[in-house]
């Protein structure tokens, strides 16, 4: 149906493919899943169980893996 451009194959390239860990990633990615710890801990704690408690911790969960993903994909 339709072709991929250039710039489109690089960008799937890219980030569908293993970023290895360079420099102070790894502490980064760490530092980041703690934060996200405790903030999700803080919404259980202070919101009782429900949907919108589960749609803040999905949302919580993007946050840190979207974050990291630009860690890893973004540089070099």
């Amino acid at each position: 149906m339709y072709q991929i451009d250039p710039i489109m194959q690089k960008r799937l390239d890219n980030d569908y493919k293993y970023h290895t860990p360079i420099n102070d990633q790894q502490d980064r990615y760490v530092t980041l899943r703690n934060a996200g710890k405790q903030l999700a801990e803080l919404i259980v704690t202070l919101s009782p169980p429900s949907r919108e408690q589960s749609v803040a911790l999905t949302h919580l969960d993007q946050v840190i893996m979207n974050t990291n993903a630009a860690i890893a994909r973004n540089e070099k």
